[in-house]
């Protein structure tokens, strides 16, 4: 088995093929930067803040890190090719003498989105329709699904997940749930190339506290919940919550959508700077948008989606819940309310939304044996939605094998465990990601939580995790089913500080048949 570090297996940052080069001169003028006139001749054809990827032609920015300053980086960002730096007055005393023409810019990081904007050339009137998603769950059902039904317009779509980049039909595995401000820059600079007209971008709050999609407006934003995770990040549930708000702004976009199915929605609708309009899934609660559950099976669910004007749009998606059916409703509106006209989604969708959400409560199973789902849910409140959604469609046992994040936000282990009891009639509990963590002790921690849950329950401790889905299909019966939490679309495990090549989805088939089920 090859094992790559975690920088060796991070896959590489996608720049437009093509870049008109921008006079430093005329870059310095844009953003009041004082600049060396004997530089008149330089040109940018990129932007780097990482010396990993930076290449011949960029303009280095050179900041302040956690550990050390980018200015001593600066000797290499020379071998690689960067024709000028920026960097702040602190990394200016590290630099010394240079070849290249050195910009002073305090809190670089604040302006880098800009910065990047207008290397790459993604000004206001030559971008496509931009949607943005956030929320703690969802946000990448929601990020595919818009697509989905984009591409089902016959729009040319471009997409920016957890999971993949999507551009113009080009599937690319993602480095961050949001990348960085310049390769966000970039990889827009990319589709615009390639003739995108809409891109759905999945934003997590770590991306807005990080200031990662500075540069860009969307046209529409969406909300989905907010649920215990990340408290690793964040003080408490509030600070959590005031993350997230920066995307409802006018600085960030035109107007929003926001879901009321969590406690937060509506604080959210409250605070938002921009026009918002509300949808939820719930009977009896007031908003412009209802989303009403049509049909359950394993294969897909039915809905219909009642909204302002007589709106009454049916559908289906290829996935597990009502959750599900509740962000295909929040992908819906935000179109709408990007101005696509309600008539037109509804005829492109009527027999379906045709989309492929990777390891988001994805059957594995053949025509035979139990039913088994692979799904990326790694907080309670996934465990929720998750597990409810396959008991409906579930005749006989539901069994569950899920682990826990290491080094990862600890306080929310237990409630996890809790609810995988709860809503299961066989529990694994096995490993997940450990990175340098105990894993005994995570599962520990888990099978302690479980057992106080419901001290009856039938739980097994199993590890490796290779070895939990094999127990777990050689107990299942057809008629059962088995969710995997966790790993979802994921091609690795982080072991102290090592992705070793791993996939769920192979690792739950090849369980199926060692079994004797195809």
């Amino acid at each position: 088995m090859v094992e790559m570090t975690i920088q060796e297996q991070i896959p590489p940052i996608l720049r437009p093929e093509a870049v008109v080069p921008v006079p430093l001169k005329a870059f310095a003028q844009k953003f009041s930067l004082d600049w060396a006139p004997e530089a008149s001749d330089v040109t940018l054809t990129g932007i780097s803040m990482n010396t990993g990827d930076l290449r011949s032609g960029d303009l280095f920015v050179a900041m302040p890190g956690r550990k050390t300053h980018g200015a001593k980086f600066m000797a290499q960002a020379l071998e690689q090719g960067a024709v000028a730096v920026l960097t702040d007055a602190a990394g200016a005393a590290e630099l010394g003498q240079l070849s290249v023409p050195v910009l002073i810019l305090e809190n670089p990081r604040a302006h880098l989105g800009d910065l990047a904007a207008y290397v790459y050339g993604n000004v206001p009137g030559n971008m496509p329709k931009l949607f943005a998603t956030t929320g703690t769950n969802g946000k990448t059902s929601t990020s595919y699904l818009l697509e989905g039904i984009l591409r089902q317009m016959g729009e040319v779509t471009g997409l920016t997940s957890t999971a993949e980049r999507h551009i113009a039909g080009e599937v690319i595995v993602s480095r961050l749930t949001t990348p960085e401000s310049p390769e966000m820059q970039a990889l827009i600079a990319r589709m615009r190339e390639k003739g995108v007209t809409a891109v759905a971008v999945e934003v997590s709050a770590q991306a807005l506290s990080q200031l990662r999609v500075d540069g860009m407006h969307f046209d529409v934003v969406g909300f989905t919940n907010l649920s215990h995770d990340h408290l690793d990040d964040y003080a408490d549930m509030d600070e959590y919550l005031a993350a997230k708000l920066p995307l409802f702004t006018k600085r960030r976009a035109d107007r929003g959508v926001v879901c009321l199915d969590s406690k937060y929605g509506r604080l959210v609708a409250k605070q938002s700077e921009i026009p918002v309009v509300t949808i939820t899934s719930e009977m009896g609660v007031d908003a412009d948008w209802h989303v009403a559950v049509t049909a359950e099976t394993p294969r897909y669910t039915s809905f219909v989606l009642a909204g302002p004007n007589g709106i009454n749009i049916r559908s289906r998606v290829p996935l597990l819940g009502i959750h599900m059916a509740a962000n295909a409703g929040l992908a819906i509106a935000m179109l709408v309310e990007a101005g696509f006209d309600a008539n037109r989604i509804a005829e492109a969708i009527k027999d379906g939304i045709d989309a492929y959400l990777p390891g988001r409560t994805e059957r594995v199973t053949g025509e035979t044996g139990p039913d088994v789902y692979v799904d990326f849910g790694h907080s309670p409140d996934a465990f929720l939605n998750t597990l409810a959604a396959v008991r409906k469609v579930t005749q006989g046992r539901v069994f569950m094998v899920f682990g826990a994040d290491g080094d990862r936000d600890a306080s929310k282990r237990p409630a996890m465990a809790q609810i995988a009891a709860e809503g299961s009639d066989v529990l694994v509990i096995t490993d997940h990601h450990p990175r340098f963590e105990d894993p005994a002790s995570i599962r520990k921690t888990l099978v302690d939580a479980a057992r106080a849950a419901r001290p009856e329950l039938e739980i097994i401790e199993v590890s490796p995790p290779e070895a939990a889905i094999r127990k777990a299909v050689s107990m299942a019966q057809p008629g059962d089913a088995i969710l995997w939490a966790g790993p979802g679309h994921q091609d690795y495990r982080d072991i102290r500080g090592v992705r070793t090549p791993y996939s769920a989805r192979a690792e739950a088939r090849a369980a199926l048949k060692e079994s004797g089920w195809s």
